[in-house]
């Protein structure tokens, strides 16, 4: 997370991931205390350097400070790439990785390709697949307004629950409490 993160990209993932005892939600940024775009601070549990190399999944919120140089965080997100551990990227961090080549080799989306024209790092223009959200190995990308599509996309990646179980979550918030309860009945009785 950096500064002016986008906080309701990570919400539904993270309140997902925490809900279930397996899973621990840390976060990490490049400084000690983040404030997103909406004003919530937060206090991450991480400075970069500190991220556990085992961690079972990275992923990066987008927000308005993503233009950012940082070595240790490329690195970080190469390596993932390289050793195919899952790596999610929404928003600006898409733009990050675009940047930083680091979207060779994958199809991807971001929030506009001609947004990275002057990237000279960005070299597989051809795989830019204009949809929400895209998986291709072990890496996810989504536009900005795709939270809830990064979401499933995401748990789908690693393998959260079936399939079938993750649209479903998924649906609650997509076509509301309403249309849910008439589509699978009503999920808190």
């Amino acid at each position: 997370m950096l500064d002016d993160y986008a906080d309701w990209e990570g919400a539904h993932l993270s309140s997902m991931l925490n809900a279930e005892s397996d899973w621990d939600v840390k976060t990490a940024s490049v400084k000690k205390e983040v404030v997103s775009i909406g004003g919530f601070k937060t206090l991450v549990d991480y400075q970069l350097e500190q991220i556990p190399i085992n961690g079972d999944l990275l992923i990066l919120i987008g927000g308005n400070s993503w233009s950012l140089e940082n070595n240790s965080l490329r690195q970080l997100i190469a390596e993932r790439l390289a050793n195919n551990k899952p790596v999610g990227a929404i928003c600006g961090a898409v733009d990050y990785l675009a940047k930083n080549g680091l979207l060779t080799h994958f199809k991807h989306t971001g929030n506009a390709q001609y947004l990275w024209q002057n990237f000279d790092q960005y070299q597989n223009k051809n795989d830019f697949i204009e949809k929400q959200v895209v998986r291709d190995q072990n890496l996810v990308t989504a536009n900005g307004t795709a939270s809830l599509e990064f979401t499933q996309a995401v748990l789908k990646m690693i393998c959260f629950k079936n399939s079938a179980q993750i649209d479903k979550n998924i649906d609650l918030y997509k076509i509301g409490f309403y249309q849910y309860c008439a589509k699978y009945g009503n999920p808190f009785n």
